[in-house]
């Protein structure tokens, strides 16, 4: 008998955190709640002060504005309602809840992968073709790039999502994670989902190692690059401008990649969904300080921001 397509009546259960004890799950609302305020923070400040600083309007701080606006949109879709759960001791969420953070869920973890791959290309144009730079990487280019990321990543997650609509669902739905990870909904549906996993092994293939794939590429020629710089000053100046982005890529795909093998070499469902804290949570949080930390330019910048800041706060209270 046809199992009873039940998607409209369905409660969905998050279990990710089930197994812990109760009586840490305030420590756990404290930590994941600080985690996301410096997330939201973090990256929100590294926007503000590239866009008040002219000296960064640049192809890079560019890209970086939009990989921190990325960021942020991206720890949303998944903290906020693993907040709300936790204090409300609840794991449901709704169908059309499922969904729509299926949906974003794809669409930021792709752009934050097109955009990490945009960012090696211009490092590598700046490095590689440093006198064609500037006329290369002009401000039409980078608008289009941005845009052709973005395209890109609402198609693939479009296509995801209305595959997945297509589905059965049985009634009492437990997914082993904090959030709807497209995996785990489409492999606890009750109907075929042979289209579904061909599509996302598809995509995977296109969208994850082709990106990665040009990441690898255009690190290869800097570095030979780097290499026939005759002065040590000159090789580290170089190579400094890339230190930042190299860490965030190397961050984002080792924890993604963790993930994947670690669900692929163990059964245990607990242990995977903890692990995808690292590149869902953690990362979005350590990208602002790897960015800040070593670079002088946006140190600068963020003085000039909380300088202005000062500032009018003096003045509106001098009035």
């Amino acid at each position: 008998m046809e199992p009873e397509n039940d998607t409209q009546l369905s409660e969905f259960l998050l279990l990710g955190f089930s197994n812990q004890d109760p009586r840490i799950h305030p420590l756990l609302f404290g930590l994941f709640l600080s985690v996301y305020l410096i997330t939201v923070l973090g990256n929100l400040l590294i926007v503000l002060a590239i866009k008040a600083d002219p000296h960064l309007h640049t192809p890079m701080y560019f890209f970086l504005s939009n990989l921190s606006f990325v960021d942020v949109c991206f720890t949303s879709t998944t903290v906020p309602k693993m907040l709300l759960n936790m204090q409300t001791h609840s794991q449901s969420i709704s169908y059309a809840g499922c969904i729509a953070q299926m949906y974003f869920l794809l669409l930021f973890s792709g752009l934050e992968i097109f955009l990490l791959t945009v960012m090696a290309y211009d490092r590598y144009m700046a490095i590689c073709h440093p006198l064609h730079y500037t006329v290369i990487m002009s401000h039409w280019l980078c608008g289009f790039l941005v845009l052709g990321c973005w395209i890109i990543g609402v198609l693939n997650s479009l296509l995801h999502t209305l595959l997945g609509l297509r589905l059965s669902f049985c009634a009492h739905l437990e997914i082993p994670h904090y959030f709807c990870e497209l995996n785990q909904v489409v492999h606890h549906a009750c109907s075929g989902t042979f289209l579904n996993d061909l599509v996302i092994y598809v995509t995977a293939l296109l969208l994850a190692v082709g990106p990665f794939t040009g990441i690898i590429y255009s690190y290869s020629k800097i570095v030979a690059a780097i290499c026939k710089i005759s002065s040590a000053q000159g090789k580290y100046k170089a190579f400094s401008t890339c230190v930042s982005h190299l860490s965030v890529v190397s961050l984002f795909y080792c924890t993604l990649l963790g993930v994947y093998l670690s669900s692929a070499l163990t059964q245990n469902s607990h242990l995977t969904a903890t692990a995808s804290l690292m590149y869902t949570v953690v990362t979005p949080m350590l990208n602002p300080f790897i960015y800040s930390l070593r670079n002088q330019d946006i140190k600068r910048a963020l003085k000039i921001l909380f300088w202005r800041a000062t500032r009018k706060e003096m003045v509106g209270s001098s009035q």
